[in-house]
């Protein structure tokens, strides 16, 4: 660290995030290793402090990082960390600029979200695994929590921090739940911003038939966890990464040929919704994007799918072989 009031500027700013701009605690430590490491560029390039740093000494980190094989997103992502705290750092002092204002991340190739087939997703909700009890309390959770992801688009962070039923305790307020009778889901997402979405008639039967064993797992569990709707073996809350290994090892044991994980479901879910519909709005707003711009990808993804088809099935689609 250049000196103790960098570090305490820091530490402020850490601080407005989480308080007043209601960051998570994933962002607000992504954000602390990002100016940690502005500050360390700045320190190897003999920068007395960081409000002294210029245009040109951004652009000279973001071309260190790139060279260092840092990849564009993380570039970009680590410049929209450094423009949020020198904005904010303006208004408790003042400085001659923005010096990140103008620097852009290197170009970055566009890349389409990865989503299953119809048939590869009504296969991984499916499949049965003859080898295993399907009545287990485990299989029962798995079962319920593949079934939300595909069926409501959910994140699965949203996904794990959901309760049984709404809560409002002093030590704890809900951040999602179920509402059976209504059959929809509310969660917390990104910006702590909650919406509503649709559950479908497959992922209530899955959740009802979860809850009904679900309390064979609830032993001495906090009082955070206590309320939780999905549980590990051991009666705690689900985690993201819990989550990921048992979606990924259910579809290797069906031999789903793709490298699925949560996020997949999302994207599954929001591409055949938008096949079905057409109905980007609504697509947006079940997924909880800010900007539509976020969901148009799905709209060449959907494109590239009728391309395949097109391709397989049109006569005059491929090159003719040519005649001897």
């Amino acid at each position: 660290m250049n000196n103790d009031r960098d570090q305490a500027e820091i530490n402020s700013y850490l601080q407005y995030l989480q308080t007043q701009r209601k960051c998570s605690a994933h962002t607000v430590s992504n954000y602390q290793r990002d100016l940690q490491q502005l500050d360390s560029l700045a320190s190897e390039h003999g920068a007395v402090n960081l409000a002294v740093l210029s245009h040109f000494d951004i652009r000279r980190f973001t071309s260190q990082l790139h060279a260092k094989g840092l990849s564009p997103t993380s570039i970009a992502r680590k410049l929209s960390a450094w423009r949020g705290f020198y904005n904010w750092l303006s208004e408790q002092r003042t400085l001659e600029t923005n010096p990140v204002i103008g620097v852009k991340a290197p170009k970055r190739a566009k890349s389409l979200p990865k989503a299953l087939s119809v048939d590869d997703a009504v296969h991984l909700l499916t499949g049965q695994l003859p080898s295993h009890d399907q009545t287990a309390p485990e299989k029962l959770c798995n079962y319920a929590m593949f079934e939300m992801l595909y069926s409501s688009g959910l994140r699965v962070s949203e996904l794990t921090s959901l309760d049984f039923q709404y809560i409002q305790k002093p030590d704890h307020v809900s951040a999602g739940w179920i509402d059976f009778d209504a059959a929809e889901v509310t969660v917390t997402g990104k910006g702590s911003k909650q919406r509503s979405v649709p559950v479908g008639a497959a992922a209530i039967e899955a959740l009802q038939r979860w809850l009904a064993v679900r309390s064979s797992l609830v032993k001495s569990l906090s009082k955070s966890d206590s309320s939780a709707l999905f549980l590990t073996a051991r009666g705690n809350r689900m985690t993201p990464r819990a989550v990921q290994t048992r979606l990924k090892a259910h579809a290797l044991a069906l031999g789903i040929p793709a490298n699925v994980h949560p996020h997949v479901l999302r994207h599954s879910f929001a591409s055949h919704v938008l096949q079905s519909s057409g109905d980007l709005r609504a697509v947006q707003e079940m997924l909880g994007h800010a900007s539509i711009a976020s969901t148009q990808v799905y709209t060449s993804l959907d494109f590239q799918r009728l391309a395949q088809v097109y391709d397989a099935a049109h006569p005059r689609a491929k090159k003719q072989k040519p005649t001897n």
